[in-house]
């Protein structure tokens, strides 16, 4: 018996009807926890966005002040290249400081174009032969002539990731919790919409229907559950992103902002994992409740 896209949406709609309650509950159940880990996820890309200037081992920055003549910088870098605890130095312009705020601000499109390079003090990065010979080397620049402040990069990293580590763990063992109920949840509606109809399966069954013309609108019931839970939850981590972004800038993670690029690729990773655990949900129930 051939399987026909309207016959498929009739049947799933009327599914969805017969069972609104308990469609509503799994729904709901799907977008609260994925919300959860579309959160998670935006935190660990917003923490990557925040340490761009730590990667590559720099442990070390220092900010020179914006109106710093060209005669302190490389006095500045001159000594930083003639300490022996020092292993390498990087030298960052307006040009490139620009392009790294870029990235780390791209969240907040606003305030990039109110900044130009100009606006921007150079710096140096620097790496030691030692982590703990970074101290001693930050004070010795701390009130030097043109140096606007020297920042610890292990400090500010370690601070941030002992803060977000553990709230993305929460987040993440909450959410799959909740998807767990969730997937329980969609496998209880497709259990109650196959013994609703039990009498019309057992006709369609004498007549010549085949087990997957019979299966299939179950288990398109549940991928649209979890798809419409999804939905929901992409739409509050995209409206999300710029609550969290304001609250990042006036804290001490400034630079924890995610790009709305970003948060639309969380929301389109949420649909997907929504769609496979209504998916898994009323493939389970068909198995079990469904004898075709």
């Amino acid at each position: 018996m051939a399987i026909s896209v309207e016959y498929v949406a009739k049947e799933t709609v009327n599914n969805l009807r017969r069972n609104v309650l308990m469609s509503t509950a799994a729904v709901l159940c799907v977008a609260v926890s994925l919300a959860l880990v579309g959160m998670a996820l935006l935190l660990k890309q917003g923490v990557s966005n925040a340490t761009i200037q730590w990667k590559h081992g720099i442990q070390l920055s220092i900010f020179m002040k914006p109106d710093a003549s060209q005669s302190q910088i490389q006095a500045v870098g001159a000594q930083l290249n003639g300490m022996p605890d020092v292993s390498s130095v990087i030298y960052i312009d307006k040009n490139a400081a620009y392009k790294e705020f870029k990235t780390m601000e791209g969240g907040t499109p606003d305030l990039v174009d109110a900044v130009s390079a100009s606006d921007l003090p150079t710096s140096y990065r620097v790496k030691a032969r030692h982590a703990e010979l970074i101290p001693e080397i930050g004070a010795r620049f701390t009130n030097v002539e043109g140096v606007d402040r020297v920042v610890d990069g292990k400090k500010e990293v370690d601070a941030l990731l002992k803060v977000t580590r553990g709230l993305q763990l929460g987040l993440l063992f909450f959410a799959a919790i909740l998807l767990i109920s969730a997937a329980l949840l969609i496998l209880n509606t497709i259990r109650m919409a196959i013994f609703s109809r039990r009498r019309e399966v057992a006709v369609m069954k004498l007549v010549g229907a085949t087990n997957w013309f019979i299966r299939i609108p179950f288990m398109v019931e549940g991928m649209i559950q979890g798809l419409c839970g999804a939905i929901v939850a992409f739409m509050f981590v995209y409206f999300i992103r710029n609550l969290l972004s304001n609250v990042a800038h006036n804290s001490l993670f400034s630079n924890l902002v995610v790009s709305p690029g970003e948060a639309i690729n969380t929301g389109l990773f949420i649909m997907v994992v929504g769609a496979a655990v209504g998916a898994v949900g009323s493939a389970v129930a068909v198995s079990r409740f469904l004898d075709v």
